[in-house]
């Protein structure tokens, strides 16, 4: 990530074992999830659903690893996909961003597909762990030196781990498999009574198994310890080895 300066990077080990501090930031985040926080943001023109100190740290990365392709899983109402290939669009060249998501509803769709960065994206419709769908994604990652991968689709544990073995190989020293809303494992056990994922089951836990039989990610520490508030404690993977 970025080279902070020695008072910066002091600071912000600092802040990070300040635990009244990260008490404030848990409880601001429980607190905030009631009231649907992250729907409250869009990303030119587009609800992204995110916690805006994630989307910060996104942008930091992007700019930083300079992917020829982000592959990302879920879509939603497209923000996500057009705040990454908004930064993509910065860094010039003929890099794509692409969304996978097993029910690209049609009024989502047909916003995206007008958006002015459209251009930039490819769709994909189908479960991000489908064989036709992957093999479309290593279709279009031959022809790429470096790939980051955003990992925000069905949050269980089995879907989570079978899409880190999925696409993890996609990813080069250097380059980053961020996890997003591994914070399920960290909430109340009924905050998702609706949702087949809760603790003990999903994306925290399945990163766990994975980095348990995988050395080539670590986590970067770094980033939550500088936000203080993410959906992914835990989840910003790093590649260290190719």
């Amino acid at each position: 990530m970025i080279n902070f300066s020695p008072k910066e990077t002091e600071t912000i080990s600092k802040m990070a074992a300040d635990l009244e501090l990260k008490d404030l930031a848990r409880r601001f985040f429980l607190k905030s999830s009631e009231y649907r926080y992250s729907y409250n943001f869009s990303w030119l023109g587009r609800p992204i659903i995110q916690f805006p100190q994630d989307i910060i740290a996104i942008q930091e990365i992007i700019w930083e690893v300079k992917p020829d392709l982000i592959v990302e899983t879920g879509i939603a109402h497209g923000g996500s996909i057009v705040f990454s290939a908004s930064i993509l669009e910065l860094m010039g060249g003929d890099r794509k961003v692409i969304g996978v998501d097993i029910d690209i509803r049609p009024h989502n769709r047909i916003e995206i597909e007008k958006h002015p960065l459209f251009r930039k994206i490819v769709l994909i419709e189908g479960s991000s762990i489908e064989k036709r769908v992957v093999d479309q994604i290593n279709q279009h990652a031959k022809e790429c030196k470096t790939i980051l991968v955003i990992l925000d689709s069905m949050h269980t544990h089995s879907h989570v781990l079978k899409e880190l073995e999925l696409y993890a190989p996609l990813v080069r020293k250097g380059s980053y498999v961020i996890v997003l809303d591994t914070i399920i494992e960290d909430m109340p056990p009924d905050f998702f009574p609706d949702r087949p994922w809760g603790k003990g089951n999903n994306a925290k836990t399945a990163v766990t198994e994975f980095l348990n039989s995988n050395d080539r990610f670590q986590i970067d520490k770094e980033i939550e310890n500088k936000l203080l508030i993410t959906v992914a404690p835990g989840g910003y993977l790093k590649c260290i080895k190719d």
